[in-house]
């Protein structure tokens, strides 16, 4: 437990990295109120693009994982996987896809909710290298939209950067040092061990990991997966079963100012 104490001047949030087939979800949905509790969590950000067999997020999914008391979904590359997922956004703003796609795109990339203590804003970035499609420049469309949260008094701000290499996570990271309360990187699945507050007052993690099962490769199964790297020959990947790890970080705030007090990786095996 945090040697910060949760009190009205501060708040805790507790972010899940990528949600991995139903071995994930439902372990999140299953223990999120035990987690929230024995943290003192007051708010929770979970990352599902992989939540629907290991390929986006339908709306049932979406609706279970808010109702098990997730208060933001961020997803990623494979947001638009599940074709009904596309007229379920503009009705629920709480889930989020990429801020740097095209105008006109359904969805938002970011979202404002009240809390008891503040407000707090949730943005979703995706990166550009190695990742497809490839979108808008994420640093410029981050960049915006926090000067736009700030001229509206919002300061508690969470970035998911959902990107593939550790330099363009870094350079977000060091980009908005003071100006975002976190900055957490998704989509590798391997929770890093750089978790760090930078000299300005942001708490950053290259990769918060997945919640999925342990006996895998990056949440699949692993038979597969080394058959594949083997033969070179083109195979399905399904996600893989057994014990189910839950991975990401927690982070204390001063509510009024959003600058990150303390931070601490989350991992919890379950058998």
């Amino acid at each position: 437990m945090s040697e910060i104490q949760n009190n009205a001047e501060t708040i805790r949030i507790l972010f899940l990295g990528d949600i991995v087939g139903e071995p994930g979800r439902q372990a999140v949905i299953n223990h999120l109120a035990e987690i929230r509790a024995q943290h003192g969590i007051d708010f929770v950000i979970v990352n599902g693009e992989n939540a629907a067999g290991g390929k986006g997020i339908t709306p049932k999914i979406s609706i279970d994982l808010l109702r098990a008391g997730a208060a933001v979904i961020t997803t990623g590359d494979h947001v638009w996987d599940q074709q009904e997922i596309v007229n379920y956004f503009p009705g629920e703003p709480r889930l989020l896809r990429p801020i740097n796609y095209s105008e006109g795109t359904p969805g938002n990339g970011s979202v404002v909710l009240e809390t008891g203590k503040c407000k707090v804003a949730v943005i979703q970035a995706q990166g550009r290298s190695f990742m497809q499609p490839p979108l808008d420049n994420p640093f410029i469309a981050v960049e915006n939209e926090i000067d736009r949260l700030k001229e509206l008094g919002v300061n508690v701000i969470v970035l998911d950067f959902h990107a593939e290499t550790t330099s363009e996570k870094i350079a977000m990271g060091r980009m908005l040092d003071g100006k975002a309360t976190l900055v957490v990187g998704t989509h590798t699945h391997v929770q890093t061990a750089d978790e760090t507050i930078f000299p300005g007052g942001t708490g950053y993690l290259t990769d918060a990991g997945m919640c999925g099962p342990e006996r895998s490769v990056l949440g699949r199964c692993v038979e597969s997966v080394v058959w594949r790297f083997k033969t070179g020959m083109p195979t399905r990947f399904p996600v893989a079963e057994g014990a189910v790890k839950l991975c990401g970080v927690i982070v204390a705030a001063d509510a009024t100012t959003g600058r990150c007090l303390e931070i601490e990786r989350f991992a919890l095996m379950l058998e």
